[in-house]
């Protein structure tokens, strides 16, 4: 019998240890993704439909806010707020797919490429790597909730949220740097 029962608590450990490692596995596998040009692996730790909603949503609140309740009280102001949000998450849309990461990591290869930022130096070397969330702060916020959070260069924080379902964490949302109007 106190077999069983050591068998049944190492068996939960082991599950815990996992669950609790399963962020910072996430983040590996991101920038595995990332380094590989690998959309498909990629599409395995980023829930895209999550994330395109969301930017959308914070993105939509950023015109409207920015626009101010001048702009948005007369038509021409609500219409033009309209087709900028409309235009915005048509962005987002193309964007944030996996298709979308392939080509701006395309882009990224060529761009290291040109400046000369490879592994070793050379031009036609491999790119240097890519290091998401290199130096982030980390945090769990709940049991299946878990934040990594970096800073822009003027020190605004972007917050990069994982979420569990079941074993698996993947990235759901980005709280991007928006600046709330002055006044």
């Amino acid at each position: 019998m106190k077999k069983w029962l050591l068998a049944a608590t190492l068996i939960l450990l082991i599950l815990g240890g996992y669950v609790a490692a399963g962020p910072y596995l996430a983040i590996h596998g991101i920038a595995k993704a990332l380094e590989h040009n690998d959309s498909a692996r990629l599409s395995r730790y980023v829930d895209f439909p999550s994330v395109r909603i969301n930017l959308k949503a914070q993105l939509g609140d950023y015109m409207v806010r920015r626009a101010g309740p001048e702009v948005q009280s007369s038509l021409f102001g609500a219409v033009a707020v309209g087709i900028a949000g409309n235009l915005a998450g048509a962005g987002v849309d193309t964007l944030v797919t996996p298709a979308g990461i392939g080509a701006l990591l395309q882009g990224r290869n060529v761009w290291k490429r040109a400046i000369g930022d490879t592994a070793s130096g050379d031009t036609y070397a491999a790119p240097a790597p890519a290091r998401p969330l290199q130096g982030a702060r980390h945090r769990y916020e709940s049991w299946s909730r878990f934040t990594a959070t970096t800073y822009t260069a003027d020190g605004t924080p972007m917050v990069f949220v994982f979420s569990r379902s079941g074993l698996r964490w993947q990235l759901t949302d980005i709280v991007l740097p928006l600046r709330p109007t002055p006044g």
